[in-house]
């Protein structure tokens, strides 16, 4: 039977239930706004209380006979290709943990990009199981990690044979993509399954000029958060399984585990809603974007002292292997100031939030809701930064590490070093010892200390001239980074 990408279960369900006027004597204890604090009212606006109703015994019946959700996941996997979807309102974050704990468990070892997620760490001090880091492709000019690629996971698998499976992040939150059909062939010549984090790539099924993504190309599990690139709410994630690897109750199994038994109806119908988008207008929609994209790229390469980094700079032999150019990321260095500065600046004086920062660029995504009259807003906070970089103070220099200084041993297993004996020693003197913390600057979030590895001087100067330049480290039990939490050295 053919899907009707028309309909939109949850949203018709909340229209139905409000149509109804049906009277709650149950949670939420706002009762479709009528409890909620006036001020909150009206800034929030009654619409976000009306459809904040229960999931069972409010959306749906006590016992979900109307299979609400459940037809809103199945036509969610039809529009992207995928046998089975799951719907979370907790984030990629508890969907990444659920895929790996589908995959390997206590004491068993999983294949990972060493670029992976703050949420693939926690998942690891969560589950025990044992990662296997596989190098990203480190590119030394633009000091930036690319996916590892197919070939260093099949060295990895070689070297480590017990490994359950792989898990890969594509795209970076840099736009960096992997060759994944190759790195997936790797995996099941070995009968195994590969996750891939594509939190970043909700919209890649919708345009053929966009990368591969992850069902596509092969992947067996598939990480989306709908918020990042889509039309969701913040913290609306979906994760898609096919093929036979990975049984789709284990995988709902472990979702369960972590998720909450109260789920935001709310989220549910920002995915419902942009499935049907998508579905019915994403490729015209994505071209669009596409078009925006380009026009950002060519007229940021004619202001002085920024560049755009492009297909040229990211991608090649030892680079990523392909390039999503919707993140625009464009290097400040030549203005004379860092990314931190530039970000800064242009929330203070033009209002304008970027994606990300870091000691030489921001990163500037554009998506299908942006226009001709956003783009040229940006580009003129662009211009404006430009000319007024010569009058900032003068940007405290961050020492970034060589990629092969960056590279810490991995003592012990991270959730050994996280549950174990700790104690926190003055950063200057804890070269040498096991890190008990992650210490992760955010945004893009991948951390650069893991618990359980060995902390070196480079690293260190790292992190402390990234925070006097205004990097933000959101990890450490010190905020200052005055402090480190290490394993306790009788424990080492």
């Amino acid at each position: 039977m053919t899907a009707d990408h028309d309909r939109v279960p949850i949203l018709e369900a909340l229209a139905e239930y409000r149509g109804k006027g049906r009277l709650a004597f149950s949670p939420p204890g706002h009762k479709q706004a009528r409890g909620a604090d006036p001020a909150v009212r009206e800034v929030l606006g009654d619409a976000v209380f009306l459809g904040d109703v229960l999931a069972s015994g409010g959306l749906d019946d006590r016992l979900t006979r109307g299979r609400v959700l459940e037809r809103a996941e199945e036509l969610m996997a039809d529009a992207v290709h995928a046998d089975h979807t799951f719907f979370t309102t907790c984030g990629s974050s508890l969907s990444v943990k659920a895929a790996m704990l589908s995959v390997a468990g206590p004491h068993e070892e999983l294949l990972i990009g060493r670029d992976a997620h703050k949420s693939v760490v926690s998942g690891l001090v969560l589950s025990g199981i044992e990662p296997v880091w596989v190098e990203p492709r480190w590119d030394p000019r633009l000091r930036l990690a690319h996916p590892p690629s197919a070939a260093d996971f099949d060295r990895a698998f070689d070297a480590h044979p017990g490994a359950k499976g792989a898990l890969i992040t594509s795209p970076t939150p840099y736009g960096a993509c992997a060759d994944l059909a190759a790195v997936a062939e790797v995996c099941h010549r070995r009968s195994l399954p590969l996750i891939v984090d594509e939190a970043w790539g909700a919209h890649l099924p919708f345009h053929p000029d966009l990368p591969s993504w992850a069902m596509d190309a092969g992947a067996d599990i598939c990480v989306t958060s709908i918020h990042k690139m889509g039309s969701g709410l913040e913290q609306g994630s979906v994760f898609h399984l096919q093929g036979d690897l990975v049984p789709p109750q284990v995988l709902k199994l472990r979702a369960d585990l972590l998720g909450t038994t109260s789920p935001s109806v709310l989220l549910y119908a920002g995915m419902d809603g942009w499935r049907r988008q998508m579905a019915l207008h994403g490729k015209d929609l994505m071209g669009r974007a596409l078009h925006l994209a380009a026009r950002l790229r060519t007229s940021v390469e004619r202001i002085e002292g920024m560049h755009v980094d492009g297909r040229d700079d990211l991608c090649g032999a030892v680079l990523a292997h392909d390039l999503d150019p919707l993140p625009c990321v464009i290097e400040v260095e030549g203005l004379g100031i860092s990314g931190f500065r530039a970000a800064d600046w242009l929330r203070q004086h033009r209002d304008i939030d970027v994606h990300l920062s870091d000691h030489r660029r921001i990163g500037t995504q554009i998506t299908h809701a942006d226009d001709e009259g956003t783009v040229g807003e940006l580009l003129g906070a662009l211009e404006d930064l430009a000319q007024a970089a010569s009058g900032l103070r003068p940007v405290p220099p961050v020492e970034v590490p060589d990629p092969a200084e960056l590279r810490l041993e991995q003592a012990c297993a991270p959730r050994d070093a996280f549950f174990g004996p700790v104690e926190e020693v003055p950063t200057d003197r804890a070269a040498g010892r096991v890190a008990a913390e992650m210490i992760t600057p955010y945004p893009p979030g991948i951390p650069v200390v893991l618990p359980g590895e060995r902390l070196t001087e480079p690293v260190l100067r790292y992190l402390l001239t990234g925070r006097d330049a205004g990097m933000n480290l959101p990890d450490p039990s010190d905020p200052g980074l005055g402090t480190v939490r290490v394993v306790r050295e009788s424990a080492e």
